[in-house]
């Protein structure tokens, strides 16, 4: 093969592999020999490319030079990888051979993936209070119609069923923004002191309607950090109000933001606001699942408490969004501490 076509292959950025007249590997760049383990320079295509669906691409491309797209799927250490197999006839001066690249579509195989799984969820999600609505509907509409005490019992169930649907329209709104926002970093100076003082004033109805007690531990001097005021509001407003309807009843959730330290997660200066429950606790298998969509530990005692599986993974992308980091630890029968980390520069 001339000296020009090697060095073309040698230096294309993606997996390239040139087959000759002879159907045996005539190039093939660092890239294909790191995707497919071994340089399989002068072996036949199908010894190396071995899969079926990339070989019946190379195959007809082959025979009638027509260009053509396949999968090949890889493995890059512990994760599964998917890649286009592109075919194409190349005249060189020596003849035609047949340039297969590779283009790894791994990201957006996964990102399908999650909008699939996303939809499913929501669906679902959806499904449960849209069945009871209906329902009940019905009855009211029916044999419930002239039975008072009946009509007061499902309109309040109807009621408690929309204001679930709706605070699940908020939490997918709520998420959305977050995530449109992550990549820019906010730089208004937030009080972190004064926030979680306003947000306990806040949530006291609510702990005292479940019997817990909100103990605050605050620093005597002003700890400011930059951020968003809104998003980091809720960031502690959605820790504490789970603390409280998860974190057993009558037990105290405590609140506590530190003083500015040099924090070896950041590696920076930065300030920790934690808020601690002293309920159940969390199984240690839970722990790494729990900022993902959807996913609860107890859904049906989630769903009876109004929850709607998106506190958390809001959570973590407001974080994310503050270059901090969010700290889970959990003992069961102890309680939980969510930590969230972050820098005061």
């Amino acid at each position: 093969m001339p000296t020009d076509a090697q060095a073309l292959i040698a230096a294309m950025p993606v997996p390239a592999v040139l087959i000759g007249r002879d159907e045996r590997i005539e190039a093939a760049n660092p890239a294909a020999a790191q995707l497919f383990g071994h340089d399989g320079t002068g072996r036949h295509y199908v010894t190396v490319l071995r899969q079926p669906a990339t070989l019946d691409v190379v195959e007809a491309t082959l025979r009638d030079g027509q260009p053509r797209e396949g999968r090949f799927l890889g493995r890059d250490g512990a994760r599964d990888t998917t890649w286009r197999a592109s075919a194409r006839a190349a005249a060189l001066a020596s003849g035609q051979r047949v340039l297969v690249t590779f283009e790894d579509v791994t990201a957006l195989e996964e990102a399908g993936q999650i909008r699939r799984d996303f939809v499913a969820n929501v669906s679902h999600e959806l499904r449960t209070p849209l069945t009871a609505l209906l329902g009940f509907v019905e009855t009211l509409r029916g044999p419930a119609r002239d039975d008072v005490a009946a009509r007061d019992r499902f309109l309040g169930i109807v009621s408690r069923e929309a204001q679930r649907m709706a605070q699940l329209v908020d939490d997918l709104l709520s998420l959305s923004r977050v995530e449109a926002e992550e990549r820019r970093r906010p730089t208004e100076r937030v009080d972190l002191r004064a926030l979680a003082a306003s947000v306990v004033a806040a949530l006291e109805p609510v702990a005292e309607r479940s019997g817990a007690e909100l103990r605050l531990d605050l620093p005597e001097n002003p700890v400011t950090v930059p951020g968003d005021p809104r998003q980091l509001r809720q960031v502690l407003m959605n820790l504490a109000e789970n603390a409280i309807k998860y974190g057993g009843q009558g037990g105290p959730v405590d609140i506590a933001l530190s003083e500015p330290a040099e924090e070896s997660a950041l590696r920076r200066t930065g300030v920790r606001l934690s808020v601690t429950d002293h309920g159940p606790g969390i199984a240690a298998h839970h722990i790494p699942r729990l900022t993902e969509r959807f996913y609860r530990v107890d859904a049906h005692r989630s769903r009876e408490v109004g929850g709607t599986g998106l506190g958390l993974a809001i959570v973590k992308h407001i974080v994310n969004r503050h270059r901090g980091r969010l700290r889970i630890e959990s003992t069961p029968g102890e309680g939980s501490r969510f930590t969230v980390v972050l820098p005061v520069e």
